[in-house]
């Protein structure tokens, strides 16, 4: 595989599933993506966090190839099996759950791998319901089923659980983690939820101003414990990492 510099070209290396040296992304002055390097291994769970106009869905859109302009001496390498969850579940309301599913996927035995999918996020018999007879949870599972359903090398979640309730949510981390853990794609979630990204991931980036700040392993077992020592020391530091510490019991936001 040529490294060729400005180049945006599908990984065919196994170090790594997505490559990213020096990638920038402009609007007009300003670098929304400054300068980015990053590798994502095989298999590994990647949350990206930051605040609100730190560049987390940039950097995920040029990722899933949804934005030509990036450019710089960036080098962007992907593989070419990938799939996108986004906050919506983007379903097509004219169309069935079952072929939601398995829209675009060019395969002999495609109903069959759908309703697998299906029955993994816990929708089997609902192959047939229309999407607006579905919450918005189940609605979300759908999404996922679909994203799963070509066993991507790469999984590109946009805060697919923000618009969910908290139990609908919590429910929604068990399943993501037990399908990665299963179906083993690399993995990088955007999210504002800090106690997400340590729920979930390998490891947590903390984006500020177009460039990594942080680079935090979560060498923690699973499931984990929101109460346990070392689940709140890596939650102080990604927190600080964002410009939010503690006074007088509470988090404040730096100026």
């Amino acid at each position: 595989m040529a490294d060729v510099a400005g180049s945006v070209t599908e990984s065919t290396t196994d170090r790594a599933v997505v490559t990213i040296s020096g990638l920038t992304r402009r609007y007009g002055e300003r670098a929304v993506l400054d300068a980015i390097d990053l590798e994502i291994a095989p298999g590994e769970f990647v949350a990206l966090i930051g605040r609100s106009g730190s560049g987390k869905s940039t950097l995920l859109r040029a990722l899933a190839r949804l934005d030509p302009d990036v450019d710089g001496d960036g080098r962007l390498e992907v593989p070419e099996n990938r799939s996108v969850m986004f906050q919506d579940s983007r379903l097509l309301p004219w169309a069935r759950v079952l072929d939601n599913v398995v829209l675009g996927l060019d395969s002999p035995d495609a109903a069959a791998r759908g309703r697998a999918a299906l029955a993994d996020v816990g929708l089997a018999g609902r192959e047939r319901a229309w999407p607006r007879m579905l919450s918005g949870g189940e609605q979300q599972r759908v999404a996922l089923a679909r994203s799963l359903v070509r066993e991507p090398a790469l999984l590109l979640a946009d805060e697919p659980f923000g618009a969910l309730d908290a139990l609908t949510r919590i429910r929604m981390h068990v399943l993501l983690a037990d399908l990665c853990a299963r179906h083993r794609p690399a993995v990088l979630l955007v999210t504002h939820d800090v106690d997400e990204a340590i729920t979930l991931a390998d490891r947590v980036l903390v984006l500020d101003e177009g460039r990594i700040r942080v680079d935090l392993p979560v060498g923690l077992a699973k499931p984990r414990d929101h109460e346990h020592p070392d689940f709140l020391n890596i939650r102080r530091t990604l927190l600080e990492g964002l410009g939010i510490t503690r006074k007088d019991g509470r988090d404040v936001a730096a100026p």
